[in-house]
């Protein structure tokens, strides 16, 4: 085992926990989260926030895990700047809100950067896709 595994798996479980609690709480408030997603005009509200809820459960215990934790990466890299671009758009908030959106923006941007990393990187060799490929 090499001596950066641990770090590795402590990134995979906070990016991937960051996910998976956002998606549990979207499925704790599904109508708030639907009505949120519809106050920015996107269509299908309801489907559009059980969608994103599944995606951010999935994908994040992919990642903690690391089982296709590359595709998991990849999947909500685009779903975090989608994200980021749709909700905290910054430069349209009233100049009260804008910089608080501006550090949502930032936040979600870094996020977007370590998901990048798992998606060119791969989930390490203390994850189950590295047990998959030594299997095969």
């Amino acid at each position: 085992m090499q001596a950066t595994t641990p770090l590795i798996v402590v990134g995979r479980l906070l990016l991937g926990g960051l996910f998976l609690l956002a998606g549990l709480g979207k499925f704790g408030g599904l109508e708030g989260t639907a009505g949120y997603i519809g106050s920015q005009g996107l269509p299908l509200p309801m489907l559009t926030a059980f969608v994103v809820a599944t995606l951010e459960v999935v994908a994040g215990l992919a990642l903690i895990v690391g089982w296709h934790a590359r595709w998991a990466a990849l999947a909500l890299a685009l779903f975090t700047v989608a994200a980021t671009l749709l909700f905290h758009a910054y430069w349209s908030f009233p100049a009260e809100q804008q910089f608080v959106q501006q550090l949502m923006f930032n936040k979600n941007l870094a996020i977007v950067g370590g998901l990048l990393l798992v998606f060119g990187l791969g989930a390490g060799p203390a994850s189950l896709d590295a047990r998959r490929l030594a299997a095969a």
